[in-house]
């Protein structure tokens, strides 16, 4: 009996370890198969399977910072208006996974081809698209208005759905263009900012990038232990401006009306205040619109001419030289010059003339400005030697950039002055005297002949008026003294013999009845190939009212039609002038 118990024991054991064998090779297999079919998912075909869970599971939201608006203020209500602003466009896709057959996507192409005008080519590449069933993201356009996309969805269009995104745009258009720039787009398809402020504030403006990254369940919630990371965009900063609109949208309207009528090539206009070096107005023509910034003839329309395009200055330049002169104790208004119409000791091939030949004989210092002398100014230069002028130059911020805050400024060049240190006065020294051989820009006059306003101080030149950040701090500029240039005194003289340039002498046509100003106008040939050629350059640096000074004005023509500027550039100082004294509300000096 025991025996058979055992046997049968047994038997039972062998039984039971071979359906364990049997149900772990199943195990086994199924183990394998599933490795298999993972390898497949996650490997073989992964790029398949990503493309369709993108959308439903995983999620990544970059969050895109507000690019700063730009303002533009009235000086004297205080009010401001936009210049550089955003608004919404949008981005049409499809989500082919939501398009069940070709009848759906033959619909919505010809739907679509009626609204956008699609030739047949365009017709078959929307059709192509649509057909792919599997892609939850194919774009079809780029850029539509709030209507469109209102008008499109009415349509209930399965499948197609809306991105929005901002757009830059210049609500005042032309206005203050060349200060502007504008916003294009770089090789990655991002905004970018071109030019002016647009250029320079690139960082400021455009703000950094967020992000949100994290999973979704199929009905879209958050899953709370996959993981979420989560970081915010930081804003641009919003840009207000010193310039004033009614000065811009006025004065640049007259530059511009002069320009047409003396058939120039370019015109700048730089108004600035001499006491802090805010820019009151700054413009050149032709200019452009930076809604439609790709639509110009030649992208040298962008170029800012008034801070990118250095040129020999002319007699302009001749205030500068006088005041060195009678900075350091060399020479008073009242000296004596005897003129003989032409200087020839002084290193250059051709003896140097005045203009037209003239000869004057006996001339004061002040009548070497009145009568714009260049012979004058060689025994000014002569007097004072060639490296306390160029000393003085470089004090008075030639040769350097102003570091205005917007894209592209050029510095001009004052090389010349650098070819030897001998303390001798060369050719180059001799000509540098009545602005030939070196080269400045419209906003460098600027800011030199405000320091004779002033009373003797270079001040940066600046065009922000304050940056409001993300947290609403406003940062505000304020105004910033390089360094003293000349004596309060030797300003106020020669402030006062470039009021008897203008009352007497060749700029007379620079002359607003009532008021003290003081001016220079500066007719330059242009050099070119083998030397200079008949073109000139047409000039007036001027500033006034004298006794309280308000604003600085200068104003270039490139090649006008007409033979000097006394004709051209003097008469729309008068205007714009005239325009800035009714502005400001100025009272009469007499």
């Amino acid at each position: 009996m025991r025996t058979y118990i055992a046997h049968a024991t047994t038997k039972q054991q062998k039984s039971s370890f071979s359906r364990i064998h049997i149900l772990s090779a199943i195990f086994v297999c199924l183990f394998f198969i599933v490795i298999c079919r993972l390898f497949i998912l996650m490997i073989w075909q992964h790029s398949f399977y990503d493309a369709l869970a993108t959308g439903s599971h995983e999620r990544y939201a970059e969050l895109f910072p507000v690019r700063g608006n730009i303002f533009i203020s009235s000086q004297i209500s205080g009010e401001t208006f936009p210049l550089a602003l955003n608004r919404d466009v949008y981005l049409m896709y499809a989500d082919t996974r939501e398009i069940v057959d070709d009848e759906t996507s033959m619909h919505i192409q010809d739907t679509l081809a009626d609204m956008f005008h699609y030739d047949s080519e365009t017709q078959e590449q929307l059709f192509q698209k649509l057909q792919k069933r599997t892609d939850p993201y194919e774009p079809i356009e780029q850029r539509i208005d709030e209507d469109q996309k209102f008008a499109i969805e009415a349509l209930a269009l399965p499948g197609i759905h809306f991105i929005r995104r901002p757009e830059r745009f210049y609500p005042e258009h032309r206005l203050a263009a060349h200060v502007l720039g504008f916003v294009g787009k770089n090789e990655q398809g991002a905004d970018i900012g071109h030019y002016g402020l647009e250029g320079y504030w690139q960082d400021d403006l455009a703000g950094s990038g967020g992000f949100l990254e994290g999973a979704r369940s199929a009905k879209g919630s958050w899953i709370p232990l996959a993981g979420r990371s989560f970081s915010p965009a930081q804003d641009g900063v919003n840009l207000t401006l010193t310039l004033d609109r009614t000065l811009q949208h006025k004065t640049c309207a007259i530059l511009e009306e002069y320009r047409e009528a003396y058939e120039a090539q370019t015109a700048s206009l730089v108004i600035m205040d001499p006491l802090t070096g805010a820019i009151q107005v700054m413009c050149s023509f032709p200019d452009f619109d930076p809604n439609t910034y790709n639509k110009v003839d030649s992208v040298s329309v962008y170029n800012n001419t008034a801070i990118f395009t250095p040129y020999e200055p002319g007699s302009i330049f001749k205030p500068i030289a006088v005041a060195a002169a009678i900075n350091e104790g060399i020479l008073k208004p009242s000296d004596v010059f005897h003129d003989t119409g032409s200087v020839s000791d002084v290193g250059c091939i051709k003896p140097i003339k005045n203009a037209n030949l003239a000869n004057y004989g006996d001339q004061t210092i002040t009548g070497i400005l009145e009568n714009s002398i260049n012979t004058g100014m060689v025994y000014v230069v002569k007097q004072l030697g060639k490296l306390l002028f160029r000393d003085y130059v470089e004090r008075f911020g030639f040769g350097l950039k102003t570091g205005i805050e917007l894209d592209t400024e050029i510095a001009g060049t004052i090389e010349s002055l650098h070819k030897n240190n001998k303390d001798t006065v060369d050719c180059y020294t001799a000509t540098a005297s009545f602005g030939q051989g070196i080269t400045a820009t419209p906003l460098q006059m600027a800011s030199a002949f405000s320091v004779l306003a002033n009373g003797g101080k270079l001040m940066r030149p600046y065009v922000i008026a304050s940056r409001e950040f993300q947290n609403k701090k406003i940062e505000k500029t304020q105004p910033y003294v390089i360094r003293e240039v000349v004596s309060k005194r030797t300003a106020q003289l020669v402030s006062a013999m470039l009021v008897r340039v203008i009352d007497e002498g060749q700029s007379s046509l620079g002359h607003v009845p009532g008021y003290y100003l003081a001016g220079k106008t500066g007719t330059a040939q242009i050099a070119g190939p083998g030397g200079y050629t008949a073109d000139t350059n047409h000039s007036f640096a001027g500033f006034g009212p004298v006794d309280n000074p308000r604003f600085t004005v200068v104003i270039k023509f490139e090649k006008p039609k007409r033979a000097y500027a006394s004709l051209t550039s003097a008469p729309v100082f008068a205007k714009i002038a005239q325009e800035l004294i009714r502005y400001y509300n100025i009272a009469p000096d007499y």
